[in-house]
């Protein structure tokens, strides 16, 4: 599977922005999707993931509320719907699929991840 990431940007605080991930193949529904961050300076963190067939979902407590994972199976897309930007959302951004049914949100449970898009949330 590859996997490609893009809609990232420059944004104000408090604006929202709607990143896309395509995937190649076709066992891209046996898959499930999963998006992660990184700040400079910091760590990879979770962000949110769905499951292949898009029935569960699962947050970061950080961005719950304010951040929709999302699947198009027809597509091979996953996107992230990020609302209530904050300055300290600015990181580079990466899908990544995981081959499994059931929810992960470790980095070490995805097999397969995308080249990552900068997204930078000006106050």
């Amino acid at each position: 599977v590859q996997l490609q990431a893009f809609g990232g940007g420059l944004v104000q605080a408090g604006d929202s922005l709607r990143l896309s991930c395509t995937a190649s193949g076709r066992t891209f529904s046996s898959y499930g999707m999963g998006w992660f961050r990184q700040a400079p300076g910091k760590e990879r963190e979770f962000l949110a993931t769905v499951t292949w067939s898009g029935a569960s979902t699962y947050y970061a407590d950080s961005v719950k509320g304010r951040f929709t994972i999302s699947r198009d199976n027809a597509n091979n897309t996953v996107y992230l719907q990020m609302n209530s930007l904050k300055p300290e959302d600015t990181a580079v951004y990466y899908c990544a699929a995981a081959h499994t049914t059931v929810v992960v949100t470790a980095l070490y449970d995805y097999d397969y991840w995308g080249q990552g898009t900068l997204v930078t949330v000006s106050s």
